[in-house]
């Protein structure tokens, strides 16, 4: 059973979404929270495995709440799936970044928001087919500087590595990337995970959010950054 805890500020919306998990037979709603400091001590206490989290809410935004959850040792394996308005809201992309694996626009159909749970419970980040990396590169397009520097940047990686990596940022799944690059599918979910570990990335959208804010792919056309010497 997938442990989902349900963060909004509006009754009505969390009675709906508490409905339609709870009518799932592999879901079960163990908490609702009003206020993002809510959803963090629920998460804590209700050993949820999945927060389906709002971004505009009292007290502490979702970001924040998301951005608590993923720095505590004790949470590392509870995953959230952020839910906005607009795919547009730039928010969205400060979650991503906070640590979220991933978004869904408030008005989706019922059953992909099942989709959606049981993708990112299974450790999944939820960009296939790009709507995330697409509002990720519109949303850094309008910027000048960013506003954070990654860590750890693309220059670690191998051209093999860059290659996978500015794929990965346009919504590929390891199939796509495989197929793309003449690749088996176990090769390319390898290069993934090392490209992960060595850019300490929480997830694929983390590794999205590096992608664009490093420079190796340009918002708009997506072309990558050549590395150093070819």
């Amino acid at each position: 059973m997938i442990r989902v805890l349900l963060a909004d500020d509006q009754r009505l919306v969390r009675a709906a979404f508490a409905m339609l998990v709870e009518s799932a037979p592999d879901m079960e709603v163990v908490g609702q929270a009003g206020t993002g400091r809510e959803a963090v001590e629920l998460a804590r206490s209700a050993r949820a495995d999945l927060v389906v989290m709002d971004i505009r809410m009292p007290e502490m935004d979702g970001i924040e709440a998301t951005r608590l959850i993923a720095a505590d040792e004790d949470l590392a394996g509870v995953k959230v799936l952020v839910l906005t308005t607009y795919d547009t809201d730039d928010h969205v992309v400060e979650a991503l970044r906070a640590g979220a694996s991933g978004f869904l626009v408030k008005d989706t159909r019922p059953a992909e928001l099942l989709t959606a749970i049981r993708t990112v419970a299974a450790g999944d980040s939820l960009l296939s087919p790009g709507p995330t990396a697409r509002l990720i590169a519109r949303v850094l397009s309008a910027r000048s500087v960013p506003e954070t520097s990654p860590a750890r940047g693309p220059d670690c990686l191998s051209v093999r590595e860059r290659q996978v990596l500015a794929l990965v940022a346009r919504g590929l799944t390891n199939t796509e990337i495989a197929e793309s690059l003449g690749l088996s599918p176990l090769t390319a979910k390898t290069h993934v995970s090392r490209i992960m570990g060595k850019l300490d990335a929480r997830d694929r959208a983390q590794l999205v959010i590096i992608a664009y804010e490093s420079g190796l792919v340009t918002p708009g056309d997506i072309r990558v950054t050549a590395p150093d010497g070819g």
